[in-house]
C-alpha cells in the first residue's frame, strides 16, 4: 500500500476551530475599494415611491459617471409582513429568513427597471465576481441587500426575526469588496439617542465609534444592531455612514466624501 500524498499547508492539521486561526494574521486584498457601496433603505425610500425614489435616483444617474456605484435594496414593509405572519405561524428563524429574502429581490428588480437606461443592471449574488466587468461596461449593479445566509441563518440572540438581514448585507459587501465606508440611505438625518419618529426631544448623533455605541445600548438603533458588532472586527469597512435620501444632495456629498449624517466608526 502506498503512503497517503500530504499537501504542505500551515493549516494542514489545524482542526479550524482553535480561536488564533493557526496563528494566522492577514491583510487582506482590497479588490475593489473605489466602489460606491450604497443601501436603498426599503421602509424608508423604496416604501414612499416615485416621491421618495424618483429624486434619489435623479443623484444616482448625475454620479454614476464619476464613481462605481453599487447599489444595495432593503426590505420595509412588505417584509416585515410576512416575518411578522411566519412568526404567528411558528416558522424557525431560517424559514424567516428565506422568506424575507424575496422582498428586497424584488425591490432590487424594480430599481434596475427604473435604472435600465442608465445601465441599471440587476445582480444575483452568484455574479458577483462579474462587478469589474459590470463597472468596465458602465453599468450601475443592483443587488438585494439580503445576505444569502437564508434557511442557514444564525440563530439570534433574542425571538427568530433574523439579525442578518439587508444592512448586515450591505456592510458584508463592503467588506468583501475593500471599500472604507459603506453608505445607508434612510428617511432620517442619522443616528439618535431614540427614535425621532416618536420622540421628538431625541438628541443627533454626528459621530460615534461603534464600541461606544455598543456600551450605550440604545433602545433604538438606525442600523441592524448585528452591524455593529462586525464593524468593530472588520478589516476593510471601517465607516457606516448614514444620510437622510429624503435631503436632496444628501447622497451626491455622501458620494464625494462629505460626513453629512452620522458617521459610526470602528475604534
Amino acid at each position: 500500500m502506498s503512503e497517503r500524498n500530504a499537501i504542505p499547508s500551515a493549516l494542514s492539521g489545524s482542526p479550524l476551530t482553535d480561536a488564533g486561526e493557526a496563528g494566522f494574521d492577514y491583510s487582506p486584498v482590497a479588490m475593489m475599494p473605489d466602489v460606491r457601496v450604497i443601501k436603498i433603505g426599503g421602509q424608508s425610500i423604496m416604501d414612499r415611491g416615485r416621491a421618495g425614489l424618483f429624486p434619489l435616483l435623479d443623484e444616482i444617474v448625475a454620479a454614476k459617471d464619476q464613481h462605481k456605484l453599487l447599489l444595495c435594496c432593503g426590505g420595509g414593509t412588505r417584509a416585515r409582513h410576512i416575518y411578522a405572519v411566519a412568526s404567528d405561524l411558528e416558522m424557525p428563524t431560517g424559514v424567516l429568513a428565506a422568506l424575507g429574502g424575496y422582498v428586497p429581490r424584488q425591490n432590487a428588480r424594480m430599481l434596475q427597471m427604473l435604472l435600465a437606461k442608465h445601465g441599471g443592471l440587476y445582480m444575483m449574488h452568484d455574479d458577483f465576481e462579474k462587478l469589474p466587468l459590470y463597472f468596465r461596461l458602465g453599468c450601475i449593479p443592483v443587488l438585494t441587500g439580503m445576505p444569502p445566509f437564508a434557511y442557514w441563518e444564525k440563530p439570534g440572540p433574542h425571538g427568530r426575526i433574523p439579525a442578518n438581514r439587508t444592512d448586515a448585507g450591505v456592510f458584508l459587501t463592503a467588506e468583501v469588496l475593500g471599500c472604507r465606508r459603506a453608505i445607508f440611505v434612510k428617511d432620517e438625518d442619522g443616528l439618535f439617542t431614540d427614535d425621532p419618529k416618536k420622540n421628538p426631544n431625541a438628541t443627533f448623533i454626528p459621530r460615534i465609534s461603534a464600541r461606544e455605541l455598543v456600551e450605550r445600548d440604545l433602545d433604538d438603533m438606525v442600523v441592524e444592531r448585528v452591524v455593529i458588532e462586525y464593524l468593530q472586527r472588520a478589516r476593510s469597512c471601517h465607516e457606516l455612514q448614514i444620510v437622510n435620501g429624503l435631503v436632496r444632495g444628501n447622497l451626491t456629498r455622501a458620494l464625494a466624501g462629505e460626513d453629512v449624517g452620522t458617521i459610526i466608526y470602528k475604534d
